[in-house]
């Protein structure tokens, strides 16, 4: 015989309230991800040319206004705009085109709301004098020193009865860096040596920086069986690579690589106290690989007669200087303007590198563009469909860090890095990006 199961009310009140929870947990799962879908879309600063009606175009539906802050106002209108909106301020609706001009150099603030009700972000525009770049494309040699010496390991060694010492090991740390021994300050590793050598076995105070702080520690050498003093510390004073010039500016300075110059160990941005550019010539190339980035090999010449340039910045967004002159070689001879972040979009472009010793024009295109991301180097996706250079490297390698990235005859950003499982890929960063640590 067939049993019948019922349920008890209670039972049946239990389940809808479990229903329902699952509507609604998935219901702001939804919400959830339209949310942060459209996060990304605007980024939360926007460069806009000064005296320029710009167009943007993000297609979000977005709203808010816009704060003036000055009698010299920026003068906005929206497709989408009825009004002229509370005092001081400008409506704008991001659901639509809108047109944006402002007369002089300022930063303005926008305060926007996803569908005109969930608070979204506060985004700034910066109102910047538009530039005209000379897109370069030539190898560069690069020779930085450190500010002071970089610890790039601690360890530990024998002593003089043959025990296991590590005099560093609680004082010191991978990426500190050494800048003073008592009140004498720290040229060169070489120095640093000598110091340790003749301390005797005598406390060492030492002024570190770590973490962009300074602070002060003591240590103790201890006397190995050679009867050395030692730390038990590796240290590094310097660094040389090769390397792409990205630009240079009409008033001699320049920018290259589009990323910081990190020391290999550390991972850490090498603190400069000094940097040189060198003229290179490329004499090698190793194919990249799915899993194996390949290399330009260069040959540099760390002679007066070879140098080009100074480096005074070293950033996370590239290293910047001065030139002694205009370098020859370069790509272009006229400089072309600028690309806003907001300008660059998906389809083709170019890259220009000196993978055969001089700077050729390469196809790529631009697969995908992160206006809002925490990793500024990986802004632009790029993927190189110039079957000549992809018979001569494999697609991105590295050394062809800094190659500037040419979309609709302006200069949109620089290569970064090369994605190691599809050396066909590379990720680019922003000129804007660049231009603003300049």
């Amino acid at each position: 015989m067939d049993r019948a199961i019922y349920m008890t009310e209670q039972q049946k009140r239990a389940y809808r309230r479990f229903l329902y929870l699952i509507l609604l947990s998935a219901a702001a799962a939804l919400a959830a991800l339209i949310y942060f879908s459209y996060w990304n879309k605007i980024p939360s600063t926007i460069k806009i040319r000064a005296g320029v009606e710009q167009e943007l175009d993000f297609h979000v539906p977005v709203s808010g206004r816009i704060r003036r802050t000055g009698a010299e106002a920026a003068e906005v209108s929206s497709m989408a705009a009825a009004g002229n909106g509370p005092a001081g301020y400008v409506p704008i609706d991001f659901a639509h085109t809108v047109k944006i001009r402002a007369n002089k150099i300022d930063t303005y603030q926008m305060n926007l709301k996803l569908f005109g009700i969930l608070p979204y972000k506060d985004v700034d525009i910066e109102v910047i004098q538009d530039r005209m770049l000379i897109p370069s494309g030539i190898p560069i040699g690069i020779y930085v020193k450190t500010s002071g010496v970089l610890v790039v390991g601690v360890g530990e060694f024998e002593d003089s009865e043959g025990g296991k010492v590590s005099p560093s090991r609680y004082a010191l740390q991978k990426g500190d860096y050494i800048l003073k021994v008592g009140d004498v300050d720290v040229e060169n590793k070489k120095q640093l040596i000598r110091m340790i050598g003749e301390s005797n076995g005598e406390d060492m105070i030492l002024t570190i920086k770590r973490n962009d702080e300074i602070t002060s520690v003591m240590v103790t050498p201890a006397c190995n069986r050679n009867k050395e003093w030692k730390l038990g510390i590796w240290i590094r004073d310097n660094a040389q690579g090769i390397g792409t010039m990205t630009y240079e500016g009409e008033d001699n300075t320049f920018g290259a690589l589009g990323h910081g110059i990190n020391d290999v160990d550390t991972s850490t941005l090498m603190n400069l106290e000094e940097g040189i550019l060198y003229q290179t010539e490329i004499v090698g190339i190793t194919r990249g690989s799915n899993g194996s980035p390949g290399e330009l090999t260069g040959y540099i010449e760390y002679d007066s007669e070879n140098v080009i340039g100074e480096i005074t910045d070293n950033t996370s967004e590239g290293i910047f200087g001065i030139c002694g002159g205009r370098i020859p070689g370069s790509a272009c001879n006229e400089p072309i303007p600028i690309a806003l972040k907001q300008e660059v979009e998906l389809g083709p472009a170019q890259i220009i590198c000196s993978v055969t010793g001089e700077p050729e024009f390469y196809d790529v295109e631009i697969v995908e563009v992160n206006l809002e991301r925490d990793h500024i180097n990986r802004g632009i996706v790029i993927q190189v469909v110039d079957e000549k250079l992809l018979t001569l490297t494999g697609g991105i390698i590295q050394g062809m860090s800094g190659s500037p990235i040419i979309q609709n005859g302006k200069l949109a950003g620089a290569v970064t890095h090369v994605l190691v499982q599809d050396s066909t890929r590379g990720y680019g960063i922003f000129i804007e990006e660049m231009l603003a640590h300049q």
